[in-house]
């Protein structure tokens, strides 16, 4: 055999082992590429569309605790609480703490992020971080201790991403879930889970939270504020971890409450509660019985007030209401929480039972008018109020000049039986601080749902925290 041929054929073993190689990398290639694709389920592409609108949030916030200098001395508890009592605020210690949580970006064009109430409540400075590592200082729009929810303003030059709103209404026992969060600091974490309930009520040490749906995707501190998704990638939930005794078992507050909530807090800064003008009462056996009507057949209407929206919709003293809006009214706890679900200037059926005939009438719910506050605490709390100026603080011998003088009373108020009198200044109505007449009727329109409020009482340089309940001429 000739060198050329010899040439020839290492050529053609050369090209064939090549071909081979080729042939082979381009299959197994194939296949991963096939094997890539079809381990692309509804979960990785969710995740891929939503997670640059996650956010990771930090607050820092400064607690102050009074310092012993006797400390290392080994003092005994007793004498330590006397001297932490003791020491002026320069024996303070400044320490300063950080909390986690998570967000998520509803409105690109204009900056702003969605979260829980809890994890910005302490904060004065608070810092939101995107997946790209963009980090921003964030002011507070507006937040709602009561629904655990807040709204955040971000500044960008650049655009940024932002989640798609679902819709919560029509969520289904069992389909799959999605949340991502920031729990212990590990960033973008997530989880995956079913729907195990809706419109679940928790209870923390401050107050019950109503309508959250409720899944086994685990949501631990620093996931609050976070999205929870379903497998489209929409947004339907804002994971909380409130409850810090649930193990397997998450919580999250439905979008659809959660958007009127937003609106509230973007275009007032807080949330508005809507007036309807009318006092109900549950239907007890007797009356139910009564009136041959089945137990949780609706509340009983006991007052309506002059000129407000269920005056004008025709509402009477009597009428039974059965629904608001759709939502059956089964006492009066699914009334307040169907009331508070409401948005202020908007139109609401009220189904009424009045005397066995049933109607629907259309309530336009309205944002109650500041100048009626006073006459509102007449009614509630059986006392009428002024500023305090040089003439009240001259006839009553005052010298403070913060808060509001009570100047008469109902003599059969509830506040007039405990020994409350004319000449004793209110300084605070819950947790709403009162300096001028302008602070108490804001407190009053915003507590005025309540069923009772805690006055704090200025009296000859002593304060005292009362009890009081809101009834009908303050009894």
């Amino acid at each position: 055999m000739t060198k050329k041929v010899i040439k020839i054929n290492r050529k053609i073993r050369f090209l064939s082992w090549f071909i081979v190689f080729l042939t082979v990398n381009f299959i197994f290639g194939q296949n991963g590429f096939c094997s890539l694709k079809s381990r692309e389920n509804g979960v990785v592409k969710a995740l891929r569309k939503v997670s640059p609108a996650v956010v990771n949030i930090s607050s820092q916030y400064e607690i102050r605790k009074k310092s012993n200098p006797f400390f290392n001395y080994g003092m005994d508890p007793v004498f330590e609480k006397f001297f932490q009592d003791f020491f002026s605020p320069e024996h303070e210690r400044r320490e300063q703490r950080s909390s986690l949580g998570s967000g998520v970006i509803i409105d690109g064009h204009r900056g702003l992020v969605l979260t829980n109430a809890h994890v910005i409540d302490k904060g004065t400075t608070i810092n939101v971080a995107l997946k790209d590592n963009r980090e921003f200082e964030a002011a507070i729009v507006g937040m709602d201790p009561d629904s655990d929810l807040a709204v955040l303003k971000i500044k960008s030059q650049h655009p940024l991403p932002a989640i798609q709103m679902g819709d919560s209404g029509d969520i289904m026992i069992g389909e799959s879930v999605i949340a991502i969060g920031n729990p212990f600091g590990f960033s973008h974490t997530v989880t995956t889970g079913v729907v195990s309930a809706v419109n679940r009520s928790i209870k923390t040490d401050k107050r019950v939270f109503h309508q959250f749906i409720q899944t086994d995707a685990s949501i631990n501190p620093g996931n609050s504020g976070g999205p929870l998704l379903n497998i489209n990638g929409e947004l339907i939930g804002i994971n909380t971890a409130i409850y810090a005794q649930a193990q397997g078992i998450g919580f999250a507050i439905p979008i659809n409450r959660a958007k009127r909530i937003v609106s509230d807090l973007i275009n007032y800064g807080e949330v508005i509660q809507p007036w309807i003008g009318m006092t109900v009462q549950p239907l007890d056996s007797t009356l139910s019985e009564y009136l041959n009507l089945k137990a949780g057949a609706g509340v009983i209407v006991t007052a309506v007030e002059e000129r407000s929206p269920a005056a004008t919709a025709g509402i009477e003293e009597g009428d039974i209401v059965i629904s608001i809006d759709g939502f059956r009214i089964t006492g009066v706890s699914a009334y307040d929480q169907t009331i508070r679900e409401l948005s202020a200037n908007k139109v609401v059926p009220i189904e009424i039972n009045r005397k066995g005939a049933i109607s629907s009438v259309p309530l336009k719910t309205m944002i109650f008018p500041q100048d009626r506050a006073l006459e509102l605490t007449r009614r509630r709390l059986g006392i009428r109020v002024s500023d305090l100026d040089d003439a009240t603080r001259s006839k009553y011998g005052i010298r403070a000049t913060q808060g509001v003088l009570i100047t008469d009373m109902h003599r059969g108020s509830h506040l007039a039986r405990i020994g409350v009198r004319p000449g004793d200044i209110i300084r605070q109505i819950d947790e709403e601080r009162v300096n001028h007449l302008t602070d108490f009727k804001a407190a009053m329109v915003k507590y005025r749902n309540k069923r009772s409020v805690v006055l704090l009482i200025q009296r000859d340089g002593h304060l005292y925290h009362i009890n009081a309940p809101m009834k009908e001429n303050g009894q």
